[in-house]
């Protein structure tokens, strides 16, 4: 049956739910490397009132030499019940980052089995700009019991993608910017090919979102970005980007479309880019 639990949720939606019981809110900003920023100290300085911190380089697979592969279900598990995450929460997550972070852990939430998740529409920078309460204090979550179910269905790996030059089953939609997918703009991590997976189709992340407030567009907006770069939505997609980031978001733009057959190759960039190997266009 298709998931069509809503997605996004306004400014004034959440600050009319903030101490709803069921309502559980995840700060989820995640900044580039080369960004001088750091996501947790900003957590600690300001997050909306009653904010958990949702640490994307943590929660994952730290033996993995990629950066925030998807960690294990045991450890998805622990993490959320530390949050204070649990089986019939409702989660809405946010962001304070350029990249629209918040997806991406919309994705993971989504991929181990919690429908109820959605995305506060514009994040933390729309939230302050309309002055709206924040605090600087962590609370304390109290534990809570999480079942993470890890739907492999969303998750796409190298090899994957290298059978899928052969068979073309799936469309690859890349998020990063037209400089970096067309080899002229560097990586932002080192020893990283320039260019694109052969075959596969960009949609810039930005494109997706309004430049005055960082909401979405409107799905028959989004239908036409994707469309207007060469995709038939009526086929399967695959997302990448630099490290499954951005990814994320055109994750969540298929879903506000209503398009169900896609999946996110968690790689990226950060592998086939790193690979000797594989096959790059420019």
């Amino acid at each position: 049956m298709p998931d069509t639990t809503p997605a996004l949720v306004s400014t004034d939606w959440l600050k009319e739910h903030l101490k709803a019981p069921d309502i559980r809110i995840v700060d989820a900003t995640w900044h580039l490397p080369d960004s001088a920023r750091n996501a947790h100290n900003e957590y600690r300085e300001a997050h909306i009132p009653g904010a958990v911190f949702f640490d994307i380089d943590e929660i994952c697979d730290l033996d993995n030499p990629l950066p925030h592969m998807l960690p294990s279900a045991e450890k998805m598990s622990s993490r959320m019940q530390k949050l204070g995450i649990g089986d019939g929460n409702r989660v809405i997550v946010y962001d304070n980052s350029d990249l629209r972070s918040a997806a991406r852990a919309w994705f993971i939430l989504k991929t181990f089995g919690l429908w109820d998740v959605a995305i506060l529409d514009g994040g933390f920078q729309k939230w302050k700009n309309e002055r709206l309460d924040i605090e600087d204090i962590p609370p304390v979550p109290r534990l809570r019991h999480f079942t993470a179910r890890f739907n492999t269905t969303k998750i796409r790996d190298l090899t994957h993608m290298l059978a899928n030059l052969d068979h073309n089953r799936e469309q690859v939609v890349d998020a990063r910017a037209p400089g970096r997918f067309q080899g002229t703009d560097p990586e932002p991590r080192e020893n990283m090919k320039s260019g694109s997976i052969p075959g596969s189709y960009n949609v810039f992340f930005k494109s997706l979102l309004n430049p005055e407030d960082g909401t979405f567009k409107s799905p028959d907006d989004i239908r036409g970005i994707f469309e207007a770069a060469g995709l038939n939505l009526k086929k399967p997609i695959v997302t990448s980007c630099g490290s499954g980031i951005t990814a994320a978001v055109l994750m969540l733009g298929l879903y506000l479309i209503g398009h169900q057959e896609n999946a996110l190759y968690d790689g990226s960039w950060s592998e086939w880019g790193a690979d000797p190997d594989t096959p790059v266009s420019q």
